[in-house]
């Protein structure tokens, strides 16, 4: 990923606290970040060395709003690489869950991949290259009980991304997707204890590999679902 510019959605947050440190020394020369407000990214720049730093980006953005998706892009130099690790979770019986719940699961986990996708694709077209990277779940092709809106939105990332795969057939453009079981953040320890934290997923394992799609050296791989379960 040396001298490419990334766009890396969610790099403030639990899982971005892995990859982001992974993306830039991975050789990244720039790393844009989207961020709602200023101390987002004050946890993420106590992790980082200076000169790491100085090649981060921070842009106020609003990832559900079309026309903020695209101002951002827009104003980036390049997009070689688009990391969208954006996504929330929720759980609930299928006949108690609300509509209202429904749609901000989809929001949050399939149209802001929709729009992230979208935009860093048209650039990506103009320049004949491009990474795409997106995070679905274990859930998306495992599905469990009360989790059926954000299963079947993380089922619905899956498809977009090979279907983004299919259509780029032919360019110098991949699309792919990781599918991490749960991951060791804060959330997830603060949500479900850390008995069985040694089992889960590592932000910075999962990192490696969404860099590694996210790099030239990926040339071949294309509409890939990677499953990253660790010893769950």
């Amino acid at each position: 990923m040396k001298g490419k510019h990334v766009l890396l959605t969610g790099g403030t947050g639990g899982l971005g606290l892995g990859v982001t440190p992974t993306v830039l020394q991975q050789g990244a020369s720039s790393v844009t970040i989207p961020v709602h407000n200023a101390q987002e990214s004050e946890r993420l720049k106590g992790r980082l060395a200076p000169a790491d730093l100085a090649r981060v980006r921070f842009v106020p953005a609003d990832l559900t709003d079309e026309r903020s998706v695209q101002q951002l892009i827009d104003e980036m130099e390049r997009v070689d690489a688009a990391i969208h690790l954006v996504g929330g979770f929720s759980m609930g019986k299928t006949h108690e869950y609300s509509l209202e719940q429904w749609q901000k699961d989809f929001q949050l986990n399939l149209e802001t991949t929709f729009l992230v996708c979208k935009h860093s694709l048209r650039r990506m077209l103009g320049q004949d290259y491009g990474r795409i990277v997106t995070v679905g779940s274990r859930g998306a092709v495992q599905p469990g009980a009360q989790l059926a809106a954000y299963c079947a939105s993380k089922a619905g990332v899956v498809a977009l991304t090979q279907a983004i795969a299919d259509e780029t057939r032919g360019t110098n453009i991949t699309a792919n997707v990781v599918m991490p079981s749960v991951i060791d953040t804060p959330a997830n320890r603060a949500a479900m204890g850390a008995a069985n934290a040694a089992q889960w997923v590592k932000p910075e394992s999962l990192g490696g590999v969404i860099c590694f799609l996210a790099s030239e050296a990926a040339q071949d791989m294309r509409g890939a679902v990677v499953p990253v379960y660790g010893n769950v």
